[in-house]
């Protein structure tokens, strides 16, 4: 799953290239960087790959998602609506607009609903965030129609779905703007980093600036720059750029793989007739990185990832995870008592804590997440399969009996 397990030469080359400089910073500097420019060159290869003409690199994909909500003129007060399931940078990037996170359920996508997004729109909406979770996209037809409908801005959160598409076009670019996390566990890693993606200059111009406390990057002299906004620094550095700049040569050979040993794991388990798959609109766009199981109920799923933690298989159990899943999110829902927030802010926010996602609970209760390692052979994702496969005929003759 994660580019950190593909590491080699290439990132060491582009790494060394930079510390032969001296120069670790993206902007100036011309004459004493021997000509390496890694953002610059990261971005361009980013653009070229997936056929966006824009993109700007950030110091992570949570810095991404606050430039790209600014850039949409989105801030105090408004609204925009994201799923239940997702990682916690979504909602903080709202919130440290000045916006409302509002809520709607996911469905077997395990994205958002449509339906849910629909009636969670308000006077106050405006955009809708589709966090394209764990490698694959949500219904992304339902939900541009829904944006046309009402007027609302689409961001893809792509931070988990890097080399993902969605009917050939690549996630992140489909949206009014895009952003994907180059994170240490992310497809394509930086060790810190992110990106923003659109086909709008305006946005661009303003992220690029914005992510460097305002800067017009007009000219070759940063103390001669001018300021026509007021941006915050969320630069990404030389250093970091050049790590993603050898990742991200890699990634059709990442997204080859994971793909390869999520089908031979699949396939070994969908010989058990109890266990259902994930709903993914496009399954050829899937990237690969995870495979999700729906198991009978609650009690199934807890007992079969009880058992793949003894056998040290690695998986994720959503339904109690305190980072993904709203239900553990008690810090986020005492915000009304946070009085480091304007008030004003406070008080608009829902009340999180009442609020029913039993539909969203309903699915993430049976769910089982496996992610692909890069490290695998084919022979251990058959080993892993068949492993898997025993225990849920087990915990199946255990129930029977």
């Amino acid at each position: 799953m994660p580019g950190f397990e593909a590491f080699g030469e290439e990132e060491k080359k582009h790494i060394q290239d930079v510390l032969d400089s001296g120069i670790l910073m993206r902007y100036n500097f011309d004459a004493l960087r021997n000509g390496n420019w890694k953002s610059k060159e990261l971005e361009e290869a980013i653009q070229q790959k997936i056929n966006i003409p824009y993109a700007h690199l950030t110091s992570s994909g949570t810095t991404a998602l606050i430039a790209a909500i600014k850039s949409l003129g989105i801030g105090a007060g408004d609204e925009i609506i994201l799923p239940t399931f997702t990682f916690v940078a979504s909602f903080e990037a709202v919130l440290f607009c000045g916006a409302i996170p509002v809520f709607a359920d996911v469905d077997e996508t395990l994205t958002l609903s449509p339906q849910s997004v629909k009636k969670s729109i308000s006077a106050r909406t405006k955009a809708i965030m589709s966090v394209h979770m764990c490698g694959a996209m949500a219904d992304l037809d339902s939900l541009i129609e829904i944006a046309k409908e009402y007027n609302l801005f689409l961001i893809e959160d792509a931070c988990q779905s890097i080399g993902g598409t969605y009917k050939n076009k690549y996630l992140g670019t489909i949206g009014h703007i895009g952003c994907f996390s180059f994170d240490f566990v992310k497809t394509v890693t930086c060790g810190e980093g992110g990106a923003i993606l659109t086909n709008d200059k305006n946005m661009y111009d303003f992220c690029h600036q914005f992510s460097d406390h305002g800067h017009d990057h007009l000219g070759n002299d940063r103390g001669a720059e001018r300021h026509p906004l007021t941006g915050l620094n969320f630069r990404i550095s030389e250093l970091h750029a050049a790590v993603g700049l050898g990742q991200w040569g890699k990634l059709d050979e990442i997204i080859s793989k994971q793909r390869k040993l999520k089908s031979i794991l699949k396939t070994i388990l969908m010989q058990n007739s109890e266990v259902k798959f994930r709903k993914i609109p496009d399954e050829n766009g899937d990237n690969g990185s995870f495979l999700s199981l729906f198991l009978d109920d609650e009690t199934s799923a807890r007992n079969i990832f009880s058992e793949l933690k003894k056998q040290s298989i690695p998986c994720a159990y959503w339904f109690d995870n305190h980072w993904h899943y709203i239900k553990k999110w008690d810090h986020f829902k005492n915000l009304k008592n946070d009085h480091t927030l304007f008030k004003e802010q406070r008080d608009l926010l829902p009340d999180y804590e009442n609020q029913d996602f039993s539909a969203s609970d309903e699915i993430l209760k049976k769910t089982i997440t496996l992610p692909i390692s890069l490290k695998w052979t084919e022979e251990k994702a058959e080993e892993i399969g068949n492993t898997i496969h025993q225990i849920l005929i087990q915990q199946k003759i255990k129930f029977s009996k």
